[in-house]
């Protein structure tokens, strides 16, 4: 299925799972090695704790979440190296295919990226990309919009009206591609064109 660009000048692409390889399983099988009870953090609740939701919106530091993943876990021993590598489990790799197709389509379109993330996590990626494929990450968009930094996050829709109005963008001429069905309906409701990119599609196939 190709992405309908008639119209297009602008392109907003979410970080997870379009461009981005996660495995969230990996983050919370880590967090409950270390956890007391591994209950605490299972299938059903995890990421429910407001710890993650404030991380995500810069609401608390990285040393204050690093904080609440001891209360969350009953375990105050656990080191910061080791509640950032279980955190960071989850993310694995953009892979060169996808840096080459954002890469052509900056070309002929205004490349954005807004991504639910935090400190912990993009710092680390960042270096990590740039050590993978040689160059800056933010360097493949006109801007970079992270939820950590412009305190809101998807999918509340004045998140995407502050992204619009940050970046000047006429919504009518803008797509916002990513892999959540409210993230979706939410970015509509902002009166962006929007894409849903499902499991088992493959981003660089829209285009």
């Amino acid at each position: 299925m190709k992405a309908d660009l008639t119209n297009i000048k602008n392109i907003i692409f979410d970080l997870g799972r379009v461009l981005l390889n996660l495995d969230f399983d990996a983050s919370i099988k880590a967090f409950q090695q270390l956890g007391s009870d591994g209950e605490v953090l299972d299938h059903k609740n995890a990421y429910a704790d407001p710890i993650f939701y404030n991380f995500e919106i810069g609401k608390i530091t990285p040393a204050e979440f690093r904080s609440g993943v001891r209360k969350l876990l009953q375990n105050e021993q656990i080191t910061d190296t080791q509640i950032d590598e279980a955190w960071y489990a989850m993310i694995l790799d953009i892979p060169a295919h996808r840096v080459k197709k954002v890469q052509e389509l900056s070309k002929n379109y205004n490349l954005y990226l807004f991504s639910n993330t935090n400190q912990i996590h993009i710092d680390r990626l960042l270096s990590e990309f740039k050590t993978q494929h040689g160059i800056n990450f933010p360097s493949l968009f006109k801007t970079v919009y992270y939820s950590h930094e412009i305190h809101d996050r998807k999918p509340e829709v004045s998140a995407y009206e502050k992204v619009i109005k940050l970046s000047g963008v006429n919504p009518e001429e803008t797509l916002f591609i990513d892999d959540l069905k409210d993230n979706i309906d939410a970015a509509q409701k902002a009166g962006l064109k929007t894409f849903l990119l499902q499991n088992g599609m493959e981003m660089t196939e829209l285009f």
